[in-house]
């Protein structure tokens, strides 16, 4: 099969956490074109991936490339991905893929309809210490995970007048432009939401409009608890960017810092002493850094490929936003969040009968 021309449309810091992985695919895709609205970043770009084409509108690169990866502010992937695909071209849709449920299930139906891959870009699904801690947890190698905590921690200020201020623009806070990555990671790993309550604040990140900071707690169906901190507000780190499964046998501990995936077990029963320590193995290593986007992106050709579903497709996609909605729903009323019907499994459109 010959190459897939690529086009980029965002050539901004998101693009470029994307092409440092795109060598590892060179008999595969051909970044064929560069788009952004500073025509200069755009042939940076394309000087950087070695596209032949740079624009600074998306409509002047449809007729040279199969696929785009959509790496816009939030509020203009409906605009582009529904042009991109009317077009016939694949699109990868940097998360999250829309602000509101109506643009979500119109770009899912019209790729459905024409055919084309729609899959929502979130890479932590496809690294392969990630994969090997879902094997695991699958597996019971540790017994069964009552427990799964994920934290984040970093610095994001943006200078003002950037459009990620904008909770309309951003589609919410912290919460919903980054947490989305780790509601679709603990219901991958737990399975079915039941209920849940998010809280927020601005306090630390005063340039938000919504929040800089959140802290999330989802029950679900088997009786296991999903936690994520995620600050954009962190001045000093500790746990940085990891995940804690605690198990029935053990906890499993993903710390991005070192790449390492460990097993602590055999702990010691608590006394008054408080003396709880554990035995610690390395279970995994990753051999790369950064994003490890090249992951996703391969998983997005095999789809085009094969006529296959990604497997972090528009429907799967959008049950996640809709978790993140309820909760986003309950703060505001001051109550838990009923999230039953919303699992990755669970039928998409049972929500509205009139699309059943």
């Amino acid at each position: 099969m010959s190459k897939i021309r690529l086009g980029i449309i965002g050539c901004g810091g998101m693009a470029g956490s994307h092409s440092g992985g795109f060598h590892y695919l060179a008999d595969r895709v051909e970044i064929a074109a560069t788009c952004d609205i500073d025509l200069e970043r755009a042939q940076k770009a394309a000087e950087a991936t070695g596209a032949k084409l740079a624009v600074s509108d998306y409509h002047e690169l449809l007729d040279h490339v199969d696929a785009v990866l959509v790496v816009l502010p939030h509020d203009l992937h409906y605009e582009v991905g529904m042009t991109c695909l009317k077009a016939g071209k694949h699109v990868l849709m940097e998360k999250p893929m829309c602000n509101t449920e109506e643009e979500c299930i119109e770009l899912i139906e019209t790729a459905e309809s024409l055919g084309k891959v729609l899959m929502t870009a979130y890479p932590v699904r496809f690294w392969p210490i990630v994969l090997k801690l879902k094997e695991l947890i699958d597996s019971k190698a540790y017994g069964e995970c009552f427990q799964m905590s994920v934290w984040t921690e970093q610095y994001t200020k943006y200078a003002p007048g950037h459009w990620a201020l904008s909770a309309d623009r951003l589609g919410g806070g912290q919460f919903f432009s980054h947490g989305c990555h780790y509601v679709d990671i603990l219901m991958w790993f737990l399975g079915r939401p039941v209920r849940g309550t998010h809280i927020g604040t601005n306090f630390g990140t005063p340039w938000m409009e919504k929040e800089g900071t959140s802290n999330v707690t989802i029950e679900f169906e088997n009786g296991a608890l999903g936690y994520h901190f995620g600050t954009w507000g962190a001045r000093g780190t500790r746990l940085g960017w990891s995940i804690h499964a605690h198990c029935t046998e053990g906890m499993l501990e993903i710390n991005l810092a070192d790449k390492k995936l460990y097993a602590h077990t055999h702990i010691k029963e608590e006394k008054a002493n408080l003396d709880s320590e554990s035995r610690r193995k390395v279970l995994y290593e990753a051999d790369a850094s950064g994003k490890f986007t090249h992951h996703e992106l391969e998983h997005f050709l095999d789809c085009i490929r094969d006529g296959a579903q990604p497997v972090t497709d528009g429907p799967t996609s959008l049950q996640g936003l809709r978790v993140i909605w309820r909760l986003y729903e309950a703060e505001r009323n001051n109550t838990v969040a009923d999230l039953r019907g919303l699992g990755l499994d669970e039928d998409w459109k049972a929500l509205n009968p009139a699309r059943a």
